[in-house]
């Protein structure tokens, strides 16, 4: 079981993501912003995060920038999960230090697998 920092503006996509999680077991932490992701990633401390990437305020990149760079949190493996889909984007969110990219929908099963991995793997190696 993982705890997972869900950080997504859209309730629709953070409640799918949730439902085809949680018979997991996993324990579930929410944010609807990036300032709120990093926030929460301070302040709870999970072990994977799945982040949106277009959100209002602080996007996903930047989010994930500044968590990589933060000595607090860079050891916390970032999954993006995104319906950008461009090779550019992928590319882009994976230079800012996300372990993963997913483009939505994302499937359970792909899901699944990156959690199990990254939170098996220390630094997501």
């Amino acid at each position: 079981m993982a705890r997972v920092l869900i950080v997504d503006d859209s309730p629709t996509d953070t409640l799918a993501i949730y439902g085809m999680l949680k018979k997991y077991g996993h324990h579930f932490v929410f944010a609807d912003d990036g300032t709120s992701g990093i926030a929460a990633a301070k302040a709870k401390k999970p072990d994977v995060i799945l982040m949106d990437v277009v959100m209002p305020d602080l996007n996903g990149f930047q989010a994930t920038r500044r968590l990589a760079q933060d000595k607090d949190t860079a050891h916390i493996p970032v999954v993006m999960i995104s319906s950008k889909t461009q090779q550019s984007d992928q590319a882009w969110g994976l230079r800012q230090g996300a372990r993963a990219y997913v483009c939505k929908p994302a499937s359970e099963a792909e899901l699944a697998r990156l959690i199990n991995k990254l939170v098996a793997t220390p630094q997501g190696s």
